[in-house]
């Protein structure tokens, strides 16, 4: 199922477009109610209080980067205040040279959780998106962590929709286009940790709670944004997430 966030009559939920109509869902997706499409607002998909971010994830990315496969997911955290929608602006920071693409899967928390088996992680899962893990890679370099090269405002785009019923163990694929020109290309089957496993490991280090989001990591092929791309992430059962670039002044 395809999932959106609009208003109506002064309240948010969760919505799937029909045919000019929406069906409009309780906190459970078990219960809906049909209205118009002109009657509803389209609200940002997400606004999580958290953004869980796993580096060299994919097998192929650490090669080209010369990276060892780590031994356990290599964690780091986006601000909630990076994250925008399809559609909206990255912007460029004056204090970095060299902004990357990277595109990747996210997942979006539908339940608390802490300490949870990586049998049943997925059962907390609310479903998927597409996400653009923007990076100021020259700060990157600079600093010892990542937190101000992954954290600009604009630095996390994601959407479409929210995917509720991908199987990324199967094998997903995944692409960014840079003004529709081909960049990274991977699949989920490459990944070095399933995202079972990635939800498990951070639950042993954070509660989890709905709205989070884990990115899972990029596919090889990260590249430079200069003002005036058009990047799109897409992902195979999910769309295309797209979002212009522009310079701040």
């Amino acid at each position: 199922m395809f999932i959106n966030r609009v208003a109506f009559q002064g309240k948010s939920y969760w919505a799937r477009y029909e045919e000019g109509q929406v069906l409009l869902f309780d906190r459970d997706l078990q219960k809906a109610t049909r209205v118009s499409l002109q009657d509803v607002q389209t609200l940002p998909l997400l606004r999580p209080g958290k953004v869980v971010c796993v580096g060299l994830n994919y097998h192929a990315h650490a090669q080209e980067l010369g990276r060892s496969i780590p031994r356990e997911p290599l964690l780091f955290l986006k601000p909630p205040s990076s994250v925008v929608g399809p559609g909206e602006t990255v912007w460029l920071p004056a204090q970095s040279e060299n902004v990357h693409y990277e595109g990747e899967l996210a997942m979006v928390m539908g339940r608390f959780c802490r300490n949870v088996p990586e049998e049943e992680a997925t059962g907390h899962l609310f479903g998927y998106c597409c996400a653009n893990d923007v990076t100021a890679r020259d700060l990157q370099e600079r600093d010892v962590q990542y937190t101000r090269a992954k954290g600009f405002d604009t630095f996390c785009p994601l959407g479409p929709c929210i995917q509720t019923e991908l199987d990324p163990d199967r094998g997903v694929g995944i692409q960014t286009l840079q003004n529709g020109e081909l960049r990274q290309e991977g699949s989920t089957s490459d990944m070095v940790f399933s995202p079972a496993r990635l939800i498990s490991f951070v639950s042993r280090i954070m509660t989890l709670v709905p709205g989070d989001v884990i990115l899972t990591g990029t596919p090889p092929g990260v590249g430079s944004l200069d003002a005036g791309d058009t990047i799109s992430v897409e992902i195979e059962g999910i769309g295309a997430l797209q979002n212009s670039v522009r310079a701040e002044e």
